[in-house]
């Protein structure tokens, strides 16, 4: 069982400056929705109620939503706004959060080697908020789940990228196990390579099952030519083993990192919504 779900929250996000020099760039919004919500939703859906957040100096904002708001409440009972509490109280009533703060930036790796605490020893999701995932079946926690469920091993979520963006994204090198279902089996990976250098189109997008294991081999990592510590060359340890499946989801996916994603996202939601745009 995936019980619980963990949430690197604590990044910068430079590139939404000046908005996010007040405003965690996870709780900017998608229409009236942040996107660490639709995080945890996602992560609802797929069964997990425990929320693991991993936060940062100035991130006081995202506790603050996943909590009960009495003033406000007490101002918007018996009135016609009522009901705009209501789905996030729901939410609040059905996942429990605990929070933890990463000391300094030092990358993916290191934030989820920080929210060690909070997942203990047991295999857990991991959530990226600004990948926004979207589909009208399984989302793709529950798809991965599934994944897991079978291989028992560490699963990254890959889609395949245009090679002129592939410096952006974790690529993986392996073969397919299962051609119905899009598994892979990964034999190695590479961090932001050159168009020249990749072994492949298949990116890892922000969505992880991770093995307990991944934390003492965290541990032992030597930060890269960025001074960053990355998941992805944890997760090549366990490759190398025969540890890690990638898994290509089913449905759309926004790089809300991007104010390129972040615009079609929003564009993409409003349509659903029924706004003319």
């Amino acid at each position: 069982m995936i019980n619980k779900c963990l949430f690197p929250a604590a990044g910068y996000g430079t590139r939404f400056l000046p908005a996010t020099k007040a405003v965690p760039k996870e709780m900017l919004p998608i229409l009236t929705k942040p996107l660490l919500q639709y995080g945890v939703e996602e992560a609802l859906s797929a069964g997990i109620h425990n929320m693991a957040i991993v936060t940062g100096r100035g991130k006081r904002s995202i506790e603050d939503h996943f909590d009960k708001s009495y003033e406000l409440e007490s101002q918007l009972i018996g009135t016609n706004k009522e009901h705009y509490l209501e789905e996030i109280n729901n939410l609040v009533d059905q996942a429990s959060f605990t929070y933890i703060r990463q000391k300094q930036m030092l990358g993916l790796g290191h934030a989820i080697l920080s929210g060690q605490p909070l997942v203990n020893n047991e295999p857990f999701a991991v959530v990226l908020a600004d990948d926004l995932c979207h589909n009208n079946g399984d989302n793709v926690l529950t798809q991965m789940i599934k994944v897991f469920n079978e291989y028992q091993c560490s699963i990254v979520a890959i889609q395949e990228v245009p090679m002129k963006d592939i410096n952006r994204y974790g690529v993986i090198k392996g073969h397919l196990v299962n051609n119905s279902k899009d598994i892979y089996h990964v034999d190695s990976m590479i961090e932001k390579p050159a168009e020249e250098e990749a072994p492949s189109n298949l990116a890892i997008i922000g969505r992880y099952i991770l093995t307990p294991e991944i934390f003492d081999i965290l541990k032992e990592l030597k930060p890269g030519s960025s001074g960053e510590i990355q998941i992805t060359d944890a997760l090549l340890v366990q490759a190398l083993k025969g540890r890690v499946i990638a898994y290509k989801f089913k449905g759309k996916r926004f790089d809300c990192g991007s104010i390129d994603g972040y615009v079609s996202a929003t564009n993409y939601f409003a349509k659903k919504a029924g706004i003319k745009i």
